[in-house]
């Protein structure tokens, strides 16, 4: 058999239906569309979620609500009961965690909470450590060192601003330049002249 000579199995290829060739096509006078309507349109139609104006099902199927942090921190929870299985000894590192397969990954940062009892005193160095956990580790005689530092209340709040609009840090910079340069901070003008150039003075009289 040659290349020439294949050909596609009988009923897998159709021929492209050809509208408005007459009634004897088949598909003549109305080519397929039915008798007038949107659809009939040349151009018209619908949308395939178009339920003829009742509530569509994309509308009517519950969706996801709510608000999502971008800035959230996700942790790695290590109980203090599973920190018994590092040897005796060793430090409560991230690396000596995963070592010890108590953790899988390394790719987020850890956290050390209290379910558990602490009957050694660890070093516990770790990006987190709950309240409860650091008040066992250290009833115990052990210590705890946080790898990550936390934010306090100062960081939190937001920068206060002074004239104008600009933050507080720069004004102070800015007032310090000018005292260094020995010169007086710019006075907001308060007086305005008239549309005579008059200045305040009593104008002559006529």
């Amino acid at each position: 058999m040659e290349q020439h000579e294949l050909r596609p199995p009988r009923g897998s290829k159709q021929d492209r239906k050809r509208l408005g060739r007459g009634n004897a096509s088949g598909q003549g006078t109305y080519g397929g569309r039915g008798l007038k309507g949107q659809k009939a349109r040349s151009g018209g139609g619908v949308r395939p979620s178009f339920e003829g104006g009742q509530t569509p099902l994309i509308r009517r199927l519950p969706h996801r609500r709510g608000f999502h942090n971008p800035f959230r921190v996700e942790y790695t929870p290590v109980n203090l009961s599973e920190l018994s299985r590092l040897p005796a000894g060793e430090d409560v590192t991230p690396e000596s965690l995963h070592a010890a397969g108590i953790v899988r990954s390394l790719a987020k940062p850890i956290k050390i909470l209290s379910d558990g009892e602490v009957g050694a005193a660890l070093t516990v160095r770790t990006h987190r450590v709950s309240a409860g956990a650091r008040a066992k580790i250290e009833a115990a005689g052990g210590t705890v060192e946080e790898l990550t530092p936390r934010k306090g209340p100062e960081d939190k709040r937001k920068r206060k601003t002074t004239r104008k609009g600009k933050p507080a840090a720069a004004a102070a910079l800015t007032d310090e330049k000018t005292a260094e340069d020995g010169e007086q901070p710019a006075a907001e003008e308060t007086e305005e002249t008239d549309d005579g150039g008059e200045t305040g003075e009593t104008a002559d009289a006529e």
